[in-house]
């Protein structure tokens, strides 16, 4: 027992040497820092011109080629509904014409026949799923001549600052003198989103049924867009190909709260690509 309390009576005074003297004060505070999320890796696409904006901040988030004149296939068909919008009210009722016969054969369409009696509802469906050239001539027909109405589409480009485009025909078949840019079918989609809501949600339907009236046969219509189907989140919005000009297309998404817009212009993987820039978006800060 002695040599125990020896033992103790030397480390008593080591036990005090590590005691940090008594001041009377609270503790610090320890300052925590969140550390910074990295910045994701630039996306590697093969598209000619890209756009990713973001439609909250109104930001852009990624660009390749944004000015440049492409041809957009279908994309015209955003225009083209902005037009008709401002000279048909949704429940109007109008006459698909005859010159939906002089379509190309491979065009793609509603299913609309020569004098039924369509609603302008219907037809933005028939546009916006099924990409319908038919339902395209028919608004471009509905209220003036069509020739009008292109003339109109370029006063429309011309009033939202699309200094990259021009336009010959409703639909968006090849033609030299028929072209635009990514950043400005990003403004034609974001005025649609904005002034007509309604018409821009038409896009996120995986498919439709359009039921026969008095005065036409039923429409089954399904949605080109794959990215409604597989990508979480997608709201939208046009799809576009031909020859000429690839694979074109202008996504939407939401996630989280945000809304991001995505346009592509002659990709050889519209959906894959367009899945990649959204994720890139998501991933980036605004």
């Amino acid at each position: 027992m002695q040599v125990w309390a020896l033992i103790l009576a030397l480390l008593a005074p080591l036990s005090t040497m590590w005691r940090l003297p008594a001041t009377g004060l609270p503790p610090p505070k320890v300052a925590v820092f969140e550390l910074a999320r990295p910045a994701p890796a630039v996306p590697a696409i093969k598209a000619r011109a890209a756009f990713v904006l973001d439609l909250d901040a109104g930001i852009t988030l990624f660009q390749i080629d944004p000015h440049g004149r492409h041809a957009p296939a279908s994309l015209t068909k955003v225009v083209t509904a902005l037009v008709a919008l401002d000279h048909l009210r949704l429940d109007q009722v109008v006459t698909v014409p005859a010159s939906i016969n002089q379509l190309p054969w491979d065009s793609t369409r509603m299913g609309l026949r020569v004098g039924e009696q369509v609603a302008v509802r219907e037809l933005m469906e028939g546009l916006f799923l099924n990409s319908g050239n038919d339902a395209a001539i028919t608004l471009s027909e509905a209220a003036m001549p069509r020739a009008t109405f292109i003339a109109l589409m370029n006063a429309k480009a011309v009033a939202l600052g699309m200094g990259d485009t021009h336009f010959v025909n409703p639909i968006g078949l090849d033609d030299p003198a028929h072209y635009t840019s990514v950043a400005d079918l990003a403004r034609a989609a974001t005025e649609l989103l904005r002034r007509f809501p309604e018409v821009a949600a038409m896009a996120e339907a995986p498919s439709l049924a359009v039921s026969a009236t008095a005065t036409h046969h039923a429409y089954a219509l399904y949605n080109l867009n794959d990215l409604v189907r597989t990508y979480r989140g997608a709201t939208g919005l046009k799809t576009g190909w031909t020859g000429r000009a690839g694979g074109c297309l202008i996504a939407t998404a939401t996630r989280d709260g945000r809304h991001l817009m995505v346009v592509l212009l002659a990709s050889p993987r519209i959906f894959g690509e367009a899945a990649t820039l959204l994720d890139y978006g998501f991933a980036s800060s605004s």
